[in-house]
Protein backbone atom coordinates (compact mmCIF):
# COMPACT_ATOMS: atom_id res chain seq x y z
CA UNK A 1 0.00 0.00 0.00
CA UNK A 2 1.35 3.40 -0.97
CA UNK A 3 2.19 5.99 1.64
CA UNK A 4 -0.36 8.43 0.26
CA UNK A 5 -3.15 5.85 0.68
CA UNK A 6 -2.09 5.11 4.25
CA UNK A 7 -2.21 8.80 5.12
CA UNK A 8 -5.69 9.15 3.61
CA UNK A 9 -6.90 6.25 5.75
CA UNK A 10 -5.30 7.82 8.83
CA UNK A 11 -7.02 11.15 8.10
CA UNK A 12 -10.41 9.43 7.81
CA UNK A 13 -9.90 7.60 11.12
CA UNK A 14 -8.82 10.87 12.77
CA UNK A 15 -12.00 12.59 11.57
CA UNK A 16 -14.07 9.82 13.15
CA UNK A 17 -12.05 10.11 16.38
CA UNK A 18 -12.49 13.87 16.53
CA UNK A 19 -16.24 13.53 15.93
CA UNK A 20 -16.50 11.02 18.78
CA UNK A 21 -14.51 13.22 21.15
CA UNK A 22 -16.47 16.36 20.30
CA UNK A 23 -19.76 14.47 20.80
CA UNK A 24 -18.58 13.26 24.21
CA UNK A 25 -17.58 16.75 25.34
CA UNK A 26 -20.87 18.46 24.44
CA UNK A 27 -23.26 15.73 25.66
CA UNK A 28 -24.26 14.78 29.20
CA UNK A 29 -24.60 10.99 29.22
CA UNK A 30 -21.22 10.08 30.69
CA UNK A 31 -22.73 8.36 33.74
CA UNK A 32 -26.22 7.38 34.88
CA UNK A 33 -27.05 7.20 38.60
CA UNK A 34 -30.03 5.51 40.23
CA UNK A 35 -31.32 5.65 43.84
CA UNK A 36 -33.06 2.75 45.55
CA UNK A 37 -36.76 2.27 44.83
CA UNK A 38 -38.68 0.99 47.84
CA UNK A 39 -42.29 1.03 46.68
CA UNK A 40 -44.17 0.51 43.46
CA UNK A 41 -46.41 3.10 41.76
CA UNK A 42 -44.23 5.99 42.90
CA UNK A 43 -42.03 8.54 41.16
CA UNK A 44 -38.25 8.31 41.64
CA UNK A 45 -35.39 10.53 40.52
CA UNK A 46 -32.63 9.12 38.33
CA UNK A 47 -29.79 11.31 37.08
CA UNK A 48 -27.29 11.44 34.27
CA UNK A 49 -24.46 13.92 33.90
CA UNK A 50 -21.52 14.90 31.76
CA UNK A 51 -18.72 17.42 31.98
CA UNK A 52 -20.92 20.49 32.19
CA UNK A 53 -24.37 19.71 33.53
CA UNK A 54 -26.49 17.35 35.58
CA UNK A 55 -29.92 16.17 34.43
CA UNK A 56 -32.52 14.77 36.83
CA UNK A 57 -35.29 12.64 35.42
CA UNK A 58 -38.51 11.90 37.29
CA UNK A 59 -39.61 8.38 36.39
CA UNK A 60 -42.87 6.74 37.39
CA UNK A 61 -42.23 3.15 38.48
CA UNK A 62 -45.16 0.89 37.67
CA UNK A 63 -45.56 -2.74 38.60
CA UNK A 64 -44.16 -3.77 35.22
CA UNK A 65 -40.89 -1.87 35.80
CA UNK A 66 -40.49 -2.47 39.53
CA UNK A 67 -37.75 -4.88 40.62
CA UNK A 68 -37.19 -5.32 44.34
CA UNK A 69 -33.79 -4.03 45.46
CA UNK A 70 -32.98 -2.39 42.14
CA UNK A 71 -32.57 1.28 41.36
CA UNK A 72 -34.73 3.83 39.59
CA UNK A 73 -34.99 3.32 35.87
CA UNK A 74 -34.00 2.42 33.31
CA UNK A 75 -33.25 6.01 32.29
CA UNK A 76 -34.90 5.40 28.90
CA UNK A 77 -38.36 5.29 30.52
CA UNK A 78 -40.52 8.36 29.87
CA UNK A 79 -40.48 11.11 32.44
CA UNK A 80 -39.98 14.80 33.10
CA UNK A 81 -36.37 15.92 32.83
CA UNK A 82 -34.70 18.93 34.43
CA UNK A 83 -31.12 19.89 33.59
CA UNK A 84 -28.86 22.38 35.36
CA UNK A 85 -25.29 23.41 34.59
CA UNK A 86 -22.71 22.75 37.27
CA UNK A 87 -21.77 25.64 39.51
CA UNK A 88 -18.30 24.39 40.21
CA UNK A 89 -16.78 24.87 43.67
CA UNK A 90 -19.96 26.46 45.03
CA UNK A 91 -23.04 24.87 46.61
CA UNK A 92 -26.22 25.03 44.55
CA UNK A 93 -29.20 23.08 43.34
CA UNK A 94 -26.99 20.08 42.54
CA UNK A 95 -25.46 19.91 46.04
CA UNK A 96 -27.80 17.03 46.84
CA UNK A 97 -26.17 14.99 44.11
CA UNK A 98 -22.58 16.23 43.85
CA UNK A 99 -20.44 17.51 46.69
CA UNK A 100 -17.84 20.23 46.18
CA UNK A 101 -15.15 17.54 46.02
CA UNK A 102 -16.98 15.72 43.25
CA UNK A 103 -17.48 18.99 41.39
CA UNK A 104 -13.71 19.51 41.50
CA UNK A 105 -13.30 16.17 39.76
CA UNK A 106 -15.80 17.26 37.12
CA UNK A 107 -14.19 20.62 36.46
CA UNK A 108 -10.80 18.89 36.20
CA UNK A 109 -12.17 16.44 33.64
CA UNK A 110 -13.82 19.30 31.74
CA UNK A 111 -10.62 21.38 31.70
CA UNK A 112 -8.55 18.45 30.45
CA UNK A 113 -11.10 17.77 27.71
CA UNK A 114 -10.68 21.39 26.57
CA UNK A 115 -6.94 20.74 26.20
CA UNK A 116 -7.83 17.70 24.11
CA UNK A 117 -9.99 19.83 21.81
CA UNK A 118 -7.19 22.41 21.54
CA UNK A 119 -4.68 19.73 20.53
CA UNK A 120 -7.16 18.47 17.92
CA UNK A 121 -7.42 21.98 16.46
CA UNK A 122 -3.63 22.37 16.31
CA UNK A 123 -3.29 18.95 14.71
CA UNK A 124 -5.97 19.79 12.14
CA UNK A 125 -4.17 23.03 11.23
CA UNK A 126 -0.91 21.15 10.71
CA UNK A 127 -2.71 18.50 8.67
CA UNK A 128 -4.32 21.15 6.48
CA UNK A 129 -0.93 22.75 5.96
CA UNK A 130 0.49 19.37 5.01
CA UNK A 131 -2.27 18.74 2.47
CA UNK A 132 -1.87 22.16 0.82
CA UNK A 133 1.93 22.32 1.02
CA UNK A 134 4.52 21.22 -1.50
CA UNK A 135 7.65 19.14 -1.38
CA UNK A 136 9.29 18.26 1.91
CA UNK A 137 7.00 20.64 3.80
CA UNK A 138 4.21 18.10 3.52
CA UNK A 139 6.07 15.40 5.40
CA UNK A 140 7.45 17.92 7.88
CA UNK A 141 3.99 19.09 8.99
CA UNK A 142 2.79 15.52 9.44
CA UNK A 143 5.12 15.12 12.43
CA UNK A 144 3.59 17.85 14.64
CA UNK A 145 0.10 16.85 13.43
CA UNK A 146 0.65 13.28 14.63
CA UNK A 147 2.05 14.51 17.95
CA UNK A 148 -0.90 16.87 18.52
CA UNK A 149 -3.43 14.12 17.82
CA UNK A 150 -1.60 11.71 20.12
CA UNK A 151 -1.58 14.37 22.87
CA UNK A 152 -5.31 14.92 22.29
CA UNK A 153 -5.92 11.21 22.80
CA UNK A 154 -3.81 11.22 25.94
CA UNK A 155 -5.77 14.15 27.39
CA UNK A 156 -8.98 12.33 26.54
CA UNK A 157 -7.76 9.29 28.49
CA UNK A 158 -6.90 11.44 31.53
CA UNK A 159 -10.34 13.07 31.37
CA UNK A 160 -11.96 9.62 31.27
CA UNK A 161 -10.00 8.43 34.28
CA UNK A 162 -10.81 11.57 36.29
CA UNK A 163 -14.51 11.13 35.52
CA UNK A 164 -14.33 7.46 36.44
CA UNK A 165 -12.74 8.30 39.79
CA UNK A 166 -15.43 10.93 40.39
CA UNK A 167 -18.23 8.41 39.87
CA UNK A 168 -16.43 5.77 41.93
CA UNK A 169 -15.94 8.08 44.92
CA UNK A 170 -19.51 9.32 44.62
CA UNK A 171 -20.90 5.79 44.84
CA UNK A 172 -18.56 4.79 47.69
CA UNK A 173 -19.40 7.89 49.74
CA UNK A 174 -21.25 7.25 52.99
CA UNK A 175 -23.68 10.09 52.24
CA UNK A 176 -24.60 8.88 48.77
CA UNK A 177 -28.20 8.16 47.76
CA UNK A 178 -27.14 6.15 44.72
CA UNK A 179 -27.05 2.37 44.67
CA UNK A 180 -26.55 1.76 40.95
CA UNK A 181 -24.55 3.42 38.21
CA UNK A 182 -23.27 2.73 34.73
CA UNK A 183 -21.34 4.59 32.08
CA UNK A 184 -23.46 5.65 29.14
CA UNK A 185 -22.94 6.42 25.45
CA UNK A 186 -21.11 9.74 25.93
CA UNK A 187 -18.47 7.88 27.93
CA UNK A 188 -18.27 5.29 25.15
CA UNK A 189 -17.75 8.08 22.59
CA UNK A 190 -14.89 9.47 24.67
CA UNK A 191 -13.30 6.00 24.91
CA UNK A 192 -13.57 5.59 21.13
CA UNK A 193 -12.11 9.04 20.59
CA UNK A 194 -9.17 8.25 22.86
CA UNK A 195 -8.30 5.02 21.04
CA UNK A 196 -8.64 6.48 17.54
CA UNK A 197 -6.83 9.76 18.24
CA UNK A 198 -3.94 8.27 20.18
CA UNK A 199 -3.22 5.29 17.93
CA UNK A 200 -3.81 7.08 14.63
CA UNK A 201 -1.81 10.11 15.77
CA UNK A 202 1.10 7.81 16.60
CA UNK A 203 0.67 6.04 13.24
CA UNK A 204 0.70 9.40 11.43
CA UNK A 205 3.91 10.27 13.23
CA UNK A 206 5.50 7.01 12.04
CA UNK A 207 4.34 7.63 8.47
CA UNK A 208 6.06 11.02 8.48
CA UNK A 209 9.41 9.51 9.46
CA UNK A 210 12.03 8.87 6.76
CA UNK A 211 12.43 5.30 5.60
CA UNK A 212 15.33 3.25 6.85
CA UNK A 213 17.94 2.22 4.23
CA UNK A 214 16.72 -0.57 2.00
CA UNK A 215 20.21 -2.03 1.56
CA UNK A 216 23.03 -2.50 4.08
CA UNK A 217 25.40 -0.24 2.11
CA UNK A 218 22.98 2.71 2.08
CA UNK A 219 23.03 5.42 4.72
CA UNK A 220 19.97 7.14 6.13
CA UNK A 221 20.88 10.26 4.20
CA UNK A 222 21.12 8.36 0.92
CA UNK A 223 17.94 6.35 1.40
CA UNK A 224 15.09 7.40 -0.85
CA UNK A 225 12.23 9.15 0.95
CA UNK A 226 8.66 8.96 -0.24
CA UNK A 227 6.91 12.31 -0.65
CA UNK A 228 3.18 12.78 -0.31
CA UNK A 229 1.91 13.93 -3.65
Amino acid sequence: MQKRTKIKIAIFVLIVGMACMFTAVVTDHWAVLSPRVERVNETCEAAHFGLWKLCKKYIYISEENFVQGHGCGPISLPGEENCTYFRHFTPGQDAEYLTIKHKKYNISAAAISIFSLAFMIFGSLCLMGSCTGKGKGRDYLLKPAGMFYAFAGLCCFISLEVMRQSVKRMIESEETIWIEYYYSWSFACACTGFVLLFLTGFALLLLSMPHMPRNPWETCMDAEQDQVE
